[in-house]
């Protein structure tokens, strides 16, 4: 499969281009950016071409590893799939419902293969974490604590206009729900409180009976910094395993599932589908947060 990577930006530079360089499932065929200079670097790095014009690389190419922010994601997406292209896309894939059904829409009208990498998912000890507990039946409620320092230390991502517009909910919080969703059903209401500056506070009710709280920050102390995830239920205690290895290998592992996804196997449970589906419950977690009420699904 030949892949062109789409974005320039620090995630794009140390994750998806290092990972596509060294996969040895895909042919590294290009980068597009919105700023042709950075796509020019990142290119020279990997020994690629650099694409001025979208429409050229996706003519060149089998599928597409898209690092853009939300919003521009959206939109290369659609006309991605439109030329028959696979996606593997970042969360959340929108920022608005109507966005992401058009990306979701796109990929089922279009027959590609999607993924929507949600780093912990594709993580080799908390990906076999959550299938076993999604195996289990009783889970009574669920903790999640997913705190970041990206606006209180010198993080690359502390500038993303997006990132500083939206806050944890939209940026951490998809990789909450990434979790939560597979063990303790769809969510079917959600409530949301402010905390300090960006944090959020959700009570989420699941479609299986459980309930959920998770606190999600990008601002707070890098000492109170991490992440936590509790289980409880028939099962008792159930915590969830660090990550324990590079962000470059999930990615490795979301390329495998594109892969697996183009070559005829089922949808990946992370497909845009499932990325519709978070950012419809961001959504109404972002109403709750405006009306001060339960928001159902």
């Amino acid at each position: 499969m030949r892949i062109g990577l789409l974005g320039t930006g620090p995630w794009a530079r140390t994750v998806h281009a290092p990972a596509l360089a060294g996969h040895p499932g895909v042919e590294f065929a290009g980068v597009w950016g919105r700023r042709p200079e950075a796509a020019a670097e990142v290119a020279a790095d990997h020994g690629v071409r650099a694409y001025a014009d979208l429409d050229a690389l996706l003519a060149d190419v089998d599928a597409v590893a898209v690092a853009l922010a939300p919003q521009a994601q959206a939109e290369v997406a659609v006309r991605a799939a439109e030329a028959g292209r696979h996606l593997l896309l970042d969360k959340p894939v929108a920022l608005t419902v109507p966005d992401a059904r058009r990306v979701a829409d796109a990929v089922a009208a279009h027959k590609v293969a999607s993924v929507v990498f949600f780093t912990t998912r594709f993580s080799r000890e908390p990906a076999a974490w959550v299938a076993e507990q999604a195996a289990r039946a009783g889970w009574f409620t669920a903790r999640c604590t997913w705190l970041g320092s990206v606006f209180t230390t010198d993080s690359p991502y502390a500038a993303s206009p997006w990132r500083r517009e939206k806050g944890a909910l939209w940026d951490v919080g998809p990789h909450a729900l990434s979790l939560l969703l597979p063990v303790l059903g769809d969510a079917v209401a959600v409530t949301a409180a402010a905390g300090p500056a960006d944090t959020v506070h959700l009570v989420v009710g699941h479609a299986d009976g459980a309930s959920s709280t998770l606190t999600l920050s990008l601002t707070a102390p890098p000492a109170a910094g991490g992440v936590e995830l509790e289980l409880r239920g028939e099962s008792g205690v159930q915590r969830l395993p660090e990550r324990g290895e590079p962000a470059t290998e999930a990615f490795a592992r979301a390329v495998d599932a594109l892969l697996a996804g183009a070559g005829g196997d089922a949808p990946h449970p992370c497909d845009t589908a499932f990325g519709l589906r978070v950012v419809e419950i961001l959504a109404a977690a972002e109403q709750a947060l405006t009306d001060g009420r339960t928001v159902r699904l």
